[in-house]
């Protein structure tokens, strides 16, 4: 099972500071992986279902698209550290990593003053 977790952010949000480069390589992998649509709909597919987690099998069907293909998609998730996952007999069960989704967060959503309306 993949966790991975951005090793620099830690501070970057809570002072504003830039992200350096190695911060931004690492979180544009990270955001990579999940700005393909097929992989963003798994992503909340598995966030959305029952209990936090969802079998391989429960995903398949909400597409048109081949087991390997869903597999490929779900390794990326995995890979990038977005999903956790565990076999159990057959199947493999995903689950969300959220304290990786909160540090992406975290980078995206800053205390910016509101905006002035034109």
């Amino acid at each position: 099972m993949s966790k991975h977790v951005l090793p620099l952010l830690c501070c970057s949000p809570q002072t504003g500071e830039p992200l350096s480069a190695e911060e931004a390589a690492e979180l544009a992998r990270v955001f990579k992986a999940i700005a393909d649509p097929v992989r963003l709909r798994l992503l909340s597919l598995i966030a959305s279902h029952a209990g936090g987690e969802a079998c391989v099998c429960d995903l398949t069907g909400a597409f048109a698209l081949t087991g390997p293909t869903i597999s490929h998609h779900l390794k990326v998730l995995r890979e990038a550290g977005l999903v956790g996952s565990e076999r159990r007999g057959t199947w493999i069960y995903y689950r969300v990593q959220p304290d990786l989704l909160a540090q992406l967060s975290a980078v995206l959503v800053r205390d910016v003053p509101a905006a002035v309306s034109a």
